[in-house]
Parts: structure tokens; C-alpha cells; sequence
């Protein structure tokens, strides 16, 4: 291929005007990507060059919760008939994602008052009660202390049936 003075090269291949015929110099060498490419090198060699460098695992990402299937689960239970639109349940989500993170940006602040080094359900009470208005929170606090003793008892009947064996 006759090469004109003016044609780009990049990484070894000779670019052609446009016309229809921006052609590398080696038909193969655009079929080969860049990971190919990349794998052909040798591994980095540690300080002493004796072992290659190791690397280093992926961090994994927080696990993010889908609160979509609790909203369904809700909306069955008081209706059982009714169906929620993808929109609405974004909306839903966003919504449950918001208000956690209001009560445990609270708690977190009441915590931090305290001598303690554990966030107790005293604290989510209390920011409970702060973040949401009047009945609204007196209606959380005895739903929450419900589901709190419903675990407690739950524990304490596995430890039970541990003991006995």
C-alpha cells in the first residue's frame, strides 16, 4: 500500500483518506482488540523481579436492597385486587429509600451524643419519633416494637431448641 504524507498512524496502522478506504496497514490488526492486545504483554514483575505482581480483588459493591417486593408484599395485603405501575413503584422506592435514610441519618446524630458504641433501638426510636409527625410516628413506634419483640421471641426459641439437643 502506497502510503501519503499526510495519513495518520496510529499504533503501527497507516490510516488512508476517507473516500472508502481508511485501511490499516494489516488487514488482521483491526480484528484483534485491545484486550488481545493487552494480554500478549508480559505480567509486572515485583521489586526483586523474581515473582509477578499479584492482583488485587475486586472490591464488591454494596449490596443495594430492592424494596420494590416489600411495597408489593404491602400493597397486597391491604389490597389485595390492586396492581402498582413501574413508575409508581419507583416512585414507592424512593420514597422507603429516603425516608431510611432520613431515621438513620438521625439516629446516627443521636448516637453520636451518647456514651455507646452500639446503636440501639432506643436510638431508631427516637429518631422515629423525630423524623416523622404526630400519629404518623406513634403508629411506627408500635408497629417497630411489635416487629422487634416478634424477633427477640423468634431468637429465643432457637436458642431453646439448640440447648435441648
Amino acid at each position: 500500500a502506497q502510503q501519503s504524507p499526510a495519513a495518520p498512524v496510529f499504533r503501527g496502522l497507516v490510516l488512508l483518506p476517507c473516500t472508502d478506504s481508511w485501511a490499516p496497514e494489516h488487514h488482521w490488526a483491526t480484528n484483534m482488540s485491545l484486550k488481545a492486545k493487552q494480554s500478549k504483554m508480559a505480567p509486572p514483575m515485583t521489586e526483586g523481579g523474581d515473582k509477578p505482581v499479584k492482583k488485587q480483588a475486586n472490591k464488591s459493591k454494596p449490596h443495594a436492597t430492592n424494596w420494590g417486593g416489600y411495597v408489593l408484599k404491602l400493597l397486597k395485603q391491604v389490597h389485595p385486587t390492586m396492581k402498582i405501575s413501574k413508575q409508581a413503584m419507583a416512585v414507592m422506592v424512593s420514597c422507603v429509600e429516603d425516608t431510611f435514610e432520613r431515621i438513620s441519618a438521625e439516629a446516627g446524630n443521636l448516637h453520636r451524643r451518647g456514651d455507646s458504641k452500639t446503636l440501639t433501638t432506643r436510638d431508631i426510636q427516637s429518631a422515629v419519633r423525630l423524623v416523622f409527625p404526630g400519629e404518623l410516628s406513634r403508629h411506627a413506634v408500635s408497629e417497630g416494637c411489635k416487629a422487634v419483640i416478634a424477633f427477640k421471641g423468634g431468637q429465643e426459641g432457637d436458642d431453646d431448641e439448640e440447648d435441648e439437643e
